[in-house]
């Protein structure tokens, strides 16, 4: 069997044991696929690859003129050395062009990027089969790939981090390597080599800078801080929020901490409640979110949460008044919470 796992193929990434033969890489991440197929052209191509020797396809160009790969990997390198042929979105119509060319013993890497295989698909089966192949997946990042990225990729440009960085950066990112990549070296430019980046850097060029927004308003809400609230509201309508948005936004957060309190009321413990919470609550406000649940009780929640609901329908009644009905039902809960 020819299918890398964990370990073996950042191993094989490293340094391909593979001179001649087909390389599959494939995977639900596109953007990994890419990167990690990429990292295989320039081993075996140079860094940067040399033209002369690499050959880039597309599936839909295989399609459309089923001789070209042929022709190419039987014709020898003009410059000499191997010929690299890359193939991007292949699918199962390739396997047996492949096949034939591999068993006419072809000196010629493929490179193949695939998309989210299954075991049963033809060019998945025959990659992990073959002594002159490999199998590479590319699964979505975890947090711990993610994380060793983003230190991997500051400490290349000798860039310095504010402490607890990395988890906020990690939360920020996402799963997608593709866009990962993209926000990194925006933030390695941003910052330049051996700079520093500090963590209101990082929500100004990588946060979503509405949601953020929303967050600071329903904290200053929920824990009472008027004035908090008064500045943020107004952040919050400049990024692009509606003010019956948060109203919104606000009654689903109070019935979650209802949800919450109540299994803190039946035993658990806030950090385990806190710690389980899906959608998961980013690191940055959990200090928060606890400080809100030993503010409100039971009936505290369900009493914001009926004043709310009777404000969202208002609003919906009011036309032009609506803003105003959402903003004073804002408030006016911000101004219970601060009597807590």
């Amino acid at each position: 069997m020819t299918a890398l796992k964990g370990r073996d193929i950042e191993k094989f990434l490293s340094a391909p044991d593979l001179p001649v033969g087909w390389v599959l890489v494939y995977g639900p991440d596109a953007g990994l696929v890419s990167e990690n197929a990429a990292r295989l052209a320039r081993h075996y191509a140079g860094d940067p690859p040399n033209p002369e020797s690499l050959e880039t396809l597309h599936m839909s160009e295989v399609d459309a003129d089923p001789q070209r790969l042929g022709i190419l990997a039987r014709s020898p390198s003009l410059f000499g050395g191997g010929t690299v042929i890359r193939i991007r979105a292949a699918s199962n119509k390739l396997t047996p062009t492949l096949v034939e060319l591999l068993d006419e013993n072809a000196q010629v890497v493929f490179i193949v990027e695939g998309g989210d295989l299954k075991p049963s698909d033809s060019l998945r089966k025959q990659a992990e089969s073959r002594r002159d192949a490999r199998a590479l997946p590319c699964y979505a990042d975890t947090n711990q790939t993610l994380e060793a990225l983003i230190r991997q990729t500051f400490a290349a440009a000798n860039i310095g981090l504010e402490s607890d960085l990395v988890p906020l950066l990690r939360d920020l990112l996402g799963n997608d390597r593709q866009i990962t990549r993209q926000e990194l070296e925006k933030l390695v430019l941003f910052a330049g080599p051996g700079g520093r980046l500090s963590r209101e850097d990082v929500l100004r060029l990588c946060g979503d800078n509405a949601a953020l927004a929303i967050d600071q308003v329903i904290d200053a809400i929920a824990l009472g801080h008027a004035r908090r609230f008064d500045d943020a509201v107004t952040r919050a309508v400049s990024a692009g929020n509606d003010i019956q948005r948060l109203l919104i936004v606000a009654q689903q957060h109070f019935a979650r901490l209802r949800a919450m309190r109540a299994e803190i009321d039946a035993g658990q413990g806030v950090d385990q409640v806190i710690g389980r919470a899906a959608p998961r609550i980013h690191f940055s406000r959990k200090a928060a979110v606890e400080q809100q649940l030993r503010l409100w009780s039971d009936d505290s929640l369900a009493a914001v949460g009926n004043r709310l609901h009777a404000a969202i329908a208002d609003s919906r009644k009011s036309g032009a008044m609506a803003p105003s009905i959402a903003r004073h039902a804002l408030l006016a809960v911000c101004m219970a919470a601060a009597r807590r």
